[in-house]
């Protein structure tokens, strides 16, 4: 089993997050005892800019057996035509195209997306398989 990972679990952790970093470890412990861990670009970028050096962020991620992975064509379309489906829906710019792209890269390349965004994935990516670990 795959299982892809949001930012909002790395910053609980980073942070030390009071309300979420024991949920967010415990989690993160189970998909490793079951398979692979691992983020797309768009929340490698993002995990980056909670740390001085490129090799900081890396450390951290390797301290936890996280891959980073690149988005595929496929899920890159996938992201652009749920994101225009927001749009026209009348989605305000409160959600932008990255947070697509995280969806998309769980829903293609991995089995399941730890997150604590919940709704929204689910609303544009019915399919996906969406852990919160803050929930029982």
């Amino acid at each position: 089993m795959i299982t892809a990972v949001d930012t909002n679990i790395l910053v609980d952790i980073i942070k030390g997050d009071q309300h979420f970093f024991h949920g967010a470890v415990e989690a993160l412990r189970r998909a490793s005892v079951n398979g692979a861990i691992v983020i797309c670009d768009v929340v490698y970028a993002e995990s980056c800019s909670a740390f001085a050096t490129q090799a900081q962020c890396d450390d951290f991620l390797s301290s936890l057996d996280i891959q980073s992975e690149s988005l595929d064509r496929k899920s890159c379309f996938l992201a652009s035509q749920a994101w225009i489906s927001y749009l026209k829906s009348g989605g305000k710019r409160l959600r932008i195209l990255p947070d697509f792209l995280v969806a998309a890269h769980a829903s293609n390349q991995a089995d399941l997306l730890l997150t604590r965004d919940r709704g929204f994935f689910k609303s544009y990516f019915p399919k996906l398989q969406v852990v919160d670990p803050s929930k029982p």
